[in-house]
């Protein structure tokens, strides 16, 4: 019997170490260039402290490790309790790894020797975590104490800082806590060609999961059931075994919800016959993310509402994108999102008014609080967006925005426009004059409930534009014949199958 075809035309791609090696050269580049730049000697080390297992709480279940991101950027090393170091004399790597106890091996397996680490991550030297200090002092051969470059500097998006390596005898040492981190960070924000391809991989297998689940949605499920179709088919068909975010799963009012499906609200609505879904998901492959966000009605068909305020944000979404490139301001670029939207929902009724007078009293922000996009690469919210010097702008909607920079060929970045209908935002913006004079009441409370739409894609910055990563159903008819069961991409002849009945929502053909 001949078995079944694979829905997912793709398969994991290996991954080359070469990738780390090429990190660790841009940034011994980059930290030799700005030492020789301030007149300081090009000696000591760049060392980094790799994560460590964690247990949940007091127990002794260790939940599942994911790498430190910016270790994983430089070494790619999968295991927990590493050290790295980079010799900026000579630009030779070591790799420091835990000494494990015997019976490790009766319990977790094989207790690897140096040598397959050392050839695995492609670096000069390895040894043990315990002969670090020794290691270190022999390799530098200087008088006077070698010094470390640690990493310690804010992330903006968290306001957290990054944790620096900490060891049995650091303090035969001199530490540096503020050259690398800028640096490095520097070298996260434009991508590699080997970066880029596992970028687009979590995309092309996160964008085939969104298509699945829009395919196999139905009105009585639980939230839950959509975001576990888009894990299995990542992890089944892309061994995806991280997402690179809690997915967000959000259907009727919930759609309004920014970053729902948290454990206070756990994707647990059951969907209703003529809901909204909002489903932001992206698989993580090998470090590198995706990041997606699909809108679309559960029942398969938009209603006359539901196609206003989506059209309003795709037209949004691809303007955007119509005008990146190399030297776009992405302040301007979310100016330009939030203008199409009012501009939308001003012909819509929704707002009464002069557009521009709106912009100047920030009323985008109350229907689109978040910025535009961020970032994309180890992390969902890759470092970099505020580099030394830029200050985050303190209007509304302007001051959530994840970076204020010019776009930079190699940059990867989200666009993600949205609007939605927030009761918390109402109520205050009904008490302000200058908001309130823009507003139909009216019109406002018909979509009481209805929660809000966010179409969201993966953008690499080219040398004379943009390319989109994501690729999944964003016209209103590609949405609806796909969940009608046409297959995707779209051709003539499944779209005038699924518009005339000749497939049906099942997937049955």
């Amino acid at each position: 019997m001949a078995s079944a075809p694979s829905p997912s035309r793709l398969s994991p791609p290996p991954v080359p170490m070469e990738l780390n090696v090429a990190n660790r050269q841009k940034l011994l580049s980059s930290l030799r260039r700005h030492l020789s730049g301030s007149s300081r000697p090009l000696q000591g080390f760049v060392f980094l402290q790799g994560g460590e297992e964690k247990t949940r709480y007091d127990t002794d279940h260790i939940e599942l490790f994911r790498q430190e991101s910016y270790f994983a950027y430089l070494f790619g090393v999968v295991e927990p309790g590493f050290y790295g170091a980079i010799d900026i004399a000579s630009g030779k790597s070591i790799l420091f790894a835990p000494r494990l106890p015997d019976d490790y091996a009766v319990w977790l397996g094989e207790i690897k020797p140096l040598n397959y680490f050392k050839e695995k991550y492609m670096v000069e030297m390895m040894y043990y975590t315990d002969e670090i200090a020794e290691v270190l002092q022999d390799v530098y051969q200087e008088s006077h104490k070698p010094l470390l470059f640690l990493l310690h500097g804010l992330n903006t998006d968290s306001n957290n800082f990054s944790k620096p390596a900490e060891f049995q005898g650091i303090d035969k040492f001199e530490t540096d806590l503020t050259t690398l981190h800028p640096i490095l960070t520097e070298c996260r924000v434009i991508k590699s060609d080997l970066e880029l391809a596992l970028i687009q991989f979590a995309n092309g297998i996160s964008s085939e999961a969104h298509v699945e689940v829009m395919r196999k949605v139905r009105v009585g499920m639980k939230e839950y059931q959509l975001e576990s179709m888009f894990l299995h088919h990542t992890y089944m068909y892309g061994g995806c075994r991280h997402c690179s975010y809690t997915c967000i799963c959000a259907t009727g009012g919930n759609s309004s919800v920014l970053h729902y499906g948290h454990a206070a609200a756990p994707n647990d609505r059951t969907l209703e016959d003529g809901d909204m879904a909002l489903l932001d998901m992206g698989a993580e492959y090998n470090f590198y993310g995706s990041d997606i966000t699909c809108s679309f009605p559960v029942n398969g068909k938009f209603t006359f509402d539901q196609s206003l305020i989506y059209n309003a944000v795709l037209d949004a979404h691809n303007a955007v994108i119509a005008s990146m490139k190399p030297g776009a301001c992405w302040v301007d670029m979310h100016k330009l999102a939030e203008k199409i939207i009012l501009e939308s929902l001003t012909r819509a009724g929704i707002l009464v008014g002069n557009v521009d007078d709106m912009m100047s009293e920030r009323v985008g922000a109350l229907f689109m609080p978040h910025g535009l996009g961020h970032f994309l690469g180890i992390d969902t919210h890759d470092p970099g967006g505020y580099s030394k010097g830029l200050e985050r702008p303190k209007e509304p909607g302007l001051k959530s925005l994840r970076t204020i920079r010019e776009l930079q060929e190699g940059m990867v970045i989200t666009v993600e426009p949205g609007c939605y209908f927030i009761d918390a935002l109402w109520v205050s913006a009904m008490e302000k004059s200058n908001i309130a004079r823009f507003l139909n009441h009216e019109a406002i409370r018909r979509f009481k409930g209805f929660g809000g739409v966010r179409i969201e894609s993966d953008l690499y910055i080219t040398a004379n534009g943009c390319k989109n990563m994501t690729n999944v159903p964003r016209e209103i008819h590609e949405i609806e014949a796909v969940m009608a069961g046409a297959p995707w991409p779209l051709d003539k002849v499944s779209i005038y199958s699924a518009v005339n009945g000749e497939e049906n929502k099942s997937g049955n053909i």
